[in-house]
Formats: C-alpha cells, sequence, structure tokens
C-alpha cells in the first residue's frame, strides 16, 4: 500500500456529470437492443417458446468481454487514458454493428440465414456495447471518493435512464411522424430500422464528449489517490506476475462482493424476463394479439417501447429520492420490493394507459439495481487494487442469472400455461427474493 495515501479530492457536479455523460449514448443503444430483440427475432419467424435463446448472447458477451476489458484497462497507461481508450472502440463498433442488425431481414436471405445473420450481429452488438459500457463504472471507481460515489453512480443511473427514454421512444416517435411500423412478413419495420441508425449517431457523439472532457490519471496520480503502490501497478502491467489472476481475485474478494451478487441473482434474471417477454405480454394483455405479423403486435412493440420509457422515467425521479434514505440497504430492499409488485400488476391491466403504473412501479427497482451494488462493491474493494478487473468479474454477477433464465425461459413459460403475460409475474417473483436477500449484505463505511 501507499504510506502516503491521498484523499481523492471532490468533484464538482459538472466532473460527476462529464465522467458518466457517455452513458447516455450508450443506453440508447442498448435501450434499443433490449426493448426490440425479441421483436426483431418474432418478426423473422422465431416461435416465442425459443425467444429466449436468443438473449443467452448478450449477457453470453458480457461475461466473456468486461473482465478481459477491466483486466486490460487495468494494464493500460497511455496518451488517451487508462478506460477511455476501450470505451472510444466499443462505441465505434457499436454504431457499426447498429446499422446493420435491423436489416437481417432485407438482404432477401431464408429465414434461416436470417436469424443466423441477426444473431452474429447481436453477437458483436453486444460485445461492443459491454466494451463500452465498462469504462464508464470503472472510471466512477478510480476517480471518485467513497463519500461522492453514491453520488456519482446516481447521476450514471440518471444519464442511463434519461438515455433509455431516448432509445425506447424512437421507435413510437418514428411512427407517428409517418415512417412505416408495419413490413412485409419476416421483414423488420423501417421505424425500427431508422431508430437504431439515429441511436448509432448519438451514441459516437456522446462518446466523444466525454473523451474530450475528461483526463484520467496517470499512474503515479492513481497510486497516490488509491494506495495502490507503483510497483503494484507495474506488476499489474507485466501481467500480474504477483499471482493476480481471476481465481485469484475471487478467493481474496470481500464478502460484500458475493452477497451483493446474491441478490444480483434474482433482480436481473426478472428483468431478463420483463425484456424477453415483455412484447408478447402486452400484446396479449392490451392487444389480446400474438401474431407477429399483425398490425396488432407490431403497435404493441412500440407501446413496450412506451412503456420502458415510462419505467426509466420513473427510474429516474427514483434516483432523486435514493440519496435521501440514511440507510443504503433500506433504499436497495424497499425498490425492489416497489419492482417486484409492479412485475405482479402487468397481467391484471387490460388498459395501455394504466401499464404505466406498473412500469412505474418497476423503474424504483430498476434505479436501484443500476446504482446501489456498484456504490456497496466498489466501496469494499478501496485498498484491494484491480479495480477494472474487479468490476469485470462482477459483471459475472449479471450476466450468469440472465444465461441461466434464458435457458430455462422456455420450460418456465410453458410452466405458466405458455401465457407471456404470465412470466411477468414470476418476474417479480424473483425480485422480491431478491429484497430478502438484500441484509444479508455487509455495508463498507468510508
Amino acid at each position: 500500500m501507499n504510506s502516503e495515501l491521498k484523499t481523492k479530492p471532490d468533484l464538482t457536479f459538472w466532473k460527476l456529470w462529464n465522467l458518466s455523460f457517455g452513458f447516455f449514448g450508450v443506453q440508447i443503444a442498448y435501450a434499443l437492443q433490449s426493448a426490440n430483440i425479441s421483436r426483431i427475432f418474432a418478426t423473422l419467424g422465431a416461435d416465442p417458446h425459443n425467444l429466449s435463446y436468443f438473449w443467452i448472447l448478450p449477457p453470453l458477451m458480457g461475461i466473456l468481454v468486461q473482465p478481459v476489458v477491466g483486466t486490460l484497462s487495468d494494464r493500460t497507461w497511455c496518451r488517451f487514458g487508462r478506460r477511455i481508450p476501450y470505451l472510444f472502440i466499443g462505441a465505434t463498433l457499436a454504431v457499426l454493428v447498429m446499422c446493420l442488425l435491423p436489416n437481417a431481414g432485407s438482404f432477401g436471405l431464408t429465414v434461416s440465414a436470417a436469424m443466423i445473420f441477426g444473431l452474429v450481429a447481436l453477437m458483436f452488438l453486444d460485445t461492443s456495447i459491454n466494451m463500452a459500457m465498462q469504462p464508464f463504472k470503472m472510471l466512477v471507481g478510480d476517480m471518485v471518493n467513497e463519500r461522492q460515489k453514491a453520488k456519482a453512480y446516481s447521476i450514471q443511473s440518471f444519464l442511463c435512464n434519461a438515455g433509455s427514454v431516448m432509445g425506447f421512444i424512437f421507435p413510437f416517435l418514428f411512427t407517428w411522424l409517418g415512417i412505416q411500423n408495419v413490413a412485409p412478413k419476416g421483414t423488420v419495420p423501417d421505424s425500427v430500422i431508422w431508430s437504431f441508425y439515429v441511436g448509432a449517431a448519438i451514441l459516437i457523439l456522446c462518446v466523444i464528449y466525454t473523451t474530450v472532457k475528461v483526463k484520467e490519471w496517470n499512474p503515479a496520480e492513481y497510486a497516490s489517490y488509491n494506495g495502490v503502490s507503483q510497483e503494484a501497478q507495474a506488476a499489474s502491467t507485466e501481467g500480474d506476475k504477483d499471482g493476480g489472476g481471476w481465481i485469484t481475485l475471487l478467493r481474496k474478494a470481500p464478502s460484500t462482493f458475493w452477497k451483493v451478487g446474491l441478490v444480483q441473482f434474482f433482480c436481473w434474471a426478472g428483468f431478463l424476463y420483463m425484456w424477453n417477454y415483455s412484447t408478447g405480454a402486452i400484446a396479449e394483455t392490451v392487444w389480446n394479439n400474438t401474431d407477429p405479423a399483425s398490425a396488432d403486435f407490431q403497435a404493441a412493440g412500440n407501446w413496450v417501447g412506451i412503456l420502458f420509457a415510462v419505467q426509466a422515467i420513473g427510474s429516474v425521479l427514483w434516483a432523486v429520492v435514493l440519496p435521501q434514505f440514511k440507510n443504503m440497504k433500506m433504499a436497495y430492499a424497499v425498490s425492489l420490493v416497489i419492482g417486484g409488485i409492479g412485475f405482479a400488476l402487468v397481467p391484471f391491466l387490460h388498459d395501455k394507459y394504466l401499464q404505466f403504473i406498473p412500469f412505474l412501479l418497476i423503474g424504483c427497482g430498476w434505479a436501484a439495481m443500476l446504482a446501489m451494488p456498484f456504490t456497496f462493491v466498489t466501496n469494499a474493494l478501496q485498498g484491494y487494487g484491480h479495480m477494472g478487473a474487479y468490476l469485470g468479474l462482477f459483471n459475472g454477477t449479471i450476466c450468469i442469472p440472465q444465461i441461466i433464465a434464458a435457458l430455462v425461459g422456455g420450460g418456465v413459460l410453458s410452466l405458466v400455461g405458455s401465457h407471456q403475460s404470465n412470466m411477468m409475474i414470476v418476474a417479480g417473483v424473483s425480485l422480491l427474493i431478491g429484497a430478502c436477500c438484500v441484509p444479508f449484505i455487509k455495508e463498507h463505511k468510508a
């Protein structure tokens, strides 16, 4: 440890804002993916019982990419920074793939070939989004002191949800502007295609802003603020010859890392089912029509974007409330309970506007999931070093539950009567179980 450890300075609001602003653009891309993947593959001809399998790729790429990005960025020191080069490369790749994915059904391919093309494009899209997303969490862990960390992640949560709102409403907005929302069978509507094009343009502009505005610390400054000797940093750069491999890091991880991970398991499994089955659930509950070729189903797809935007607005509002709680664990648990109740209400409300209520409640759970886990974990990791590698590994607590939930999703759907709306109740129960696990977290005090 550095014997002359300096306290990280308080950062102004705008410096905290700049650290995370690019997340706004990244989240537009992520929102377009999460709201439209099931819609795209259903339009291409996928069976509802197989839809969850298409959702294995995003978390699988996350669990593969984020630890690698975290570890490599721990070892990277160049004129452009430590984390930012990976952010810029990931965003550039995401822009390219966003222009290809929604066109999977437009190249005259057979149904099976179009799905394979879509799967490959989805794999590259999620790889690049994960590469672009992870550096923002690391920048906060690197440069923000413990007292401001909750505020920094709340700002990140706000920007994340603001980006989500924009990404979610794009198909509805473009349909309203007159762009076609229906297309020949097996082809994705133009309203969705143009949403991806515009989202890609905003993404690269936001990332350029962060790249210009944020100056990362050099190795000596990082060591002096984070309690890691320059010798240890050099060893990390040489490849962790001191035994800092992923297995070693996991063995040495604080208990908070694992206990927050338990909560994460149930929460992310629940949200995977929301992203996977919301279009079918709303088409079934509100439009009473689950035929992907119908105008009703595509209208439901647009409305799901609006509901996800409502969820994001609820999350933005709740993110303002969260810092007012004196007990962070109480705030976390209460938020998850509210979100679980929201999920359980979805199948019982048959008016599309009444669906705003459950999705506002779901937003409360989402706000806590974005801000609280990383606050607990990065506080517990102070002095451990390898912050990027640890946060990359912690991403496994986001990805593994989604992979498991996706693998069993078709079976669970059969168990609940093959009604996609009932999967919302499954998601609600999952969040409530996560809330029950929160009291086991050991909170690290600054």
